[in-house]
């Protein structure tokens, strides 16, 4: 499975430039609104030392690793969903994507226009949080539509439990409050997920900070005050500077780290988005290892070891038998599989087995 995202946010708060540090693609990334027309999408690989580690054991012919898909729409603005602006057109680019990057600007810049004339994040969260509740509300009043009347003459239990989630869903919408912010039952989370609602989609708030506040971000009033509030939503919030991002994508490895040295960082923010896209949306990655190929795939946590043998053939979740397994930190320790071997620290395991983050599996199958 690949890990898609969409970038979301206002014009003029980094989002092109963010997309452009992230696919080296260099899009266009202007300081007017609406820059960014048509969706940009553009696939990247997740950098990972231990696939690094295990590409120097193996010395592979081929070395693919796990990917992360990302979306780039047009900015929005207030009333976006009345037509304001580019409107909110753009949004069913992003309806199948697993989680949302919104880009906050959280830096003072005279130079770069801000459509509000002001540097306020919550306020810049808030507006794009509304166009997205806009947005699902129509999803809603459409489908209750279909269900109302169903559920008031048939008395079909599907049809009754579908429609009270749907006017839950609209008396929030109508209030202004997420569906993710809204407390369900087991059965509804199972029934939300079939309307593929944006407002009930995982976020990320990635908060674009000067070069300056790069190193320190807790120095930046602004970056604490979005910090606050996704402590408040259980989200993700993590700061980045989109130039300095943009910079860093096109040094070479040795150029990179020289560079985040002299800035007091161990790591560039793009590698810190896509670990904490991962915790976010519960995923580990497993290995497969060879000669022939290395390769990480990404799971989720809580999958046993046929469901993720079928990530790599749908037969081989058919048609399982059985697993070795190693941790790949086993085998950074003892070197090689054979010594691993020697060790006893080659398991065989059944399809009951959960697998676990850095396992390296060689799959048995019918």
């Amino acid at each position: 499975m690949s890990l898609k995202a969409g970038i979301v946010g206002l014009p003029n708060v980094g989002k092109s430039t963010l997309f452009n540090a992230i696919t080296n693609s260099h899009v266009e990334a202007q300081n007017y609104p609406f820059a960014t027309i048509n969706p940009n999408e553009g696939v990247v690989n997740l950098n990972d030392e231990r696939f690094d580690k295990l590409v120097e054991i193996f010395h592979p012919k081929k070395e693919i690793k796990a990917t992360f898909e990302f979306i780039d729409i047009a900015g929005l603005v207030k009333g976006a969903s009345k037509g304001e602006g580019l409107g909110n057109q753009f949004l069913s680019n992003i309806r199948n994507v697993d989680l949302i990057c919104h880009v906050v600007r959280c830096f003072e810049d005279n130079e770069i226009i801000h459509v509000e004339g002001s540097i306020d994040p919550l306020r810049d969260i808030e507006t794009i949080e509304y166009e997205l509740i806009f947005a699902d509300l129509d999803t809603v009043v459409k489908r209750l539509g279909k269900v109302e009347v169903k559920a008031r003459t048939s008395k079909e239990k599907e049809a009754v439990e579908e429609f009270k989630l749907l006017t839950l869903l609209k008396e929030n919408f109508e209030k202004g409050i997420s569906a993710r912010l809204i407390p369900l039952t087991e059965e509804q989370e199972e029934l939300i997920k079939m309307y593929n609602l944006l407002s009930y989609k995982k976020v990320i708030y990635v908060c674009n900070v000067s070069e300056e506040d790069y190193a320190t971000p807790e120095n930046n009033q602004y970056f604490m005050k979005v910090k606050a509030l996704a402590e408040k939503e259980n989200a993700e919030c993590l700061a980045i500077s989109a130039r300095i991002e943009e910079e860093l994508s096109s040094l070479s490895k040795e150029d990179k780290k020289e560079y985040l040295d002299s800035l007091g960082v161990k790591k560039p923010g793009l590698d810190v988005l896509a670990s904490r896209a991962y915790h976010l949306l519960n995923l580990s990655t497993f290995f497969t290892v060879g000669e022939d190929e290395v390769r990480a795939w990404t799971f989720i946590n809580g999958w046993k070891a046929p469901r993720c043998a079928g990530t790599i053939h749908t037969d081989f979740e058919k048609k399982f038998i059985r697993a070795e397994v190693y941790s790949c930190l086993d085998l950074f320790e003892y070197g090689s599989e054979k010594a691993l071997k020697e060790n006893g620290k080659i398991r065989i395991e059944g399809k009951d087995y959960l697998v676990k983050d850095g396992d390296c599996l060689f799959i048995r199958h019918g």
